[in-house]
This record gives C-alpha cells, structure tokens and sequence, in this order.
C-alpha cells in the first residue's frame, strides 16, 4: 500500500499584509512614477520582504493594477453637504484631508500614464476610482442646484463636473505647484459658478 504524503501547508496568509502593500505601492506610484518604481521600493516602504510581494503579485504591472483598483473614494454621496446653494456645497467640501487626498490622487494618476499605454484596461480601473468619484460628487451637487432653480436647466452639468479634477491634476502634475484652497476657491468662483448659475 503506497502512502501519501500529507503536503505541507506555508505560513498562512496574513491579509493585513496585503493592504499595507498596495498603500506602500500607491505612495511610491506618487512619488516616482511607474517607471521609477521598483518592487525593492515597494518592499521597503510597506516593510515586507520583497518575496512577500511576489507571492502575491506575479508582476509590478499586476501590483499597480490591485493598487489602484482598491483606491477608496473620500466622499459618501449618501451624506454630501447641503448648504442650500451651489457655492457653499462645493466649498464645504474643501477640507485639508479632501485636498492631499487629490493632490495624492493626481500624483498617482500621473504615475500611471506609462502603464496605461501598455495596459488599457487600467484607464477605466484609474477613472472608476481615482477620478469619477470626485466627478460624481460634482455632478449631485450641479444637478441639485438646477432642481432647485439656482443653476441653469441647460448648463452643461458633465462639463463642469471636469473641471475642478482636470484643473488639479494639471496643477499637480504640469505645474507642480501644490493645491491649496485659496485655488480650490478660485476655481468655484471664476469658473463653476459663473457657467452654472443663473445669470
């Protein structure tokens, strides 16, 4: 009778490991870009062996994808401000943690654009969960603001639900010029508000 080997079982899977990876990995994504990145940085910040993460990610590509993917948007759209007007929804939503976050988020955007020629896929990955859902924010309170007669009916409610995103991540990235809220501000006052509200 021929005996079978009971096979060994590894070290079980800590999943707290998993997290503390993929938030090393976007913090390095900000900070060099995909191509500077390596698994070695990675490894480093998130103080795990780098044996450890190719465990678990066959690739850098794979990691940066998971990382992403996992992004947690800032705001709960069940529990956005309602000042009653336009301006004061918008600028409630301007808090220091809102805004490293987008700094963050920008930065990371910025870091991927490499990767994102070689894998397509992650634009839509990098959009669901870096941009749409400051967009979506936008949006409600655009929309709100029309339902209760402050903004125009046919103001272009997709349009200027862009534009504080597209304009951060411009600063952030082509500037370089760190965003505060004084410009957060200006961009509500100079440009959200003057297409969107009733003349």
């Amino acid at each position: 009778m021929t005996q079978i080997d009971t096979p060994r079982l590894g070290r079980k899977r800590d999943p707290s490991r998993d997290i503390d990876i993929l938030e090393a990995t976007l913090d390095v994504l900000a900070e060099t870009g995909y191509d500077g990145m390596t698994i070695d940085m990675v490894a480093s910040r998130a103080q795990a062996g780098k044996a450890t993460v190719y465990r678990r990610w066959a690739s850098k590509a794979d990691l940066v994808i998971d990382a992403v993917a996992c992004l947690k948007p800032k705001f709960d759209l069940d529990s956005l401000p309602d000042t009653g007007t336009l301006r004061g929804d918008l600028v409630a939503l301007i808090k220091t943690p809102s805004i490293q976050d987008a700094e963050r988020k920008g930065k990371i955007m910025g870091g991927l654009v490499s990767l994102i020629e070689k894998e397509p896929t992650l634009a839509a990955v990098a959009h669901r969960t870096i941009t749409e859902p400051r967009i979506a924010v936008n949006r409600i309170l655009i929309q709100r603001a029309i339902d209760r007669g402050e903004a125009r009916a046919d103001c272009d409610v997709e349009a200027l639900a862009l534009v504080s995103s597209a304009m951060v991540s411009y600063r952030t990235l082509m500037m370089r010029i760190p965003v505060d809220r004084a410009y957060l501000i200006s961009i509500i006052d100079g440009i959200i508000l003057p297409a969107a509200l009733r003349p």
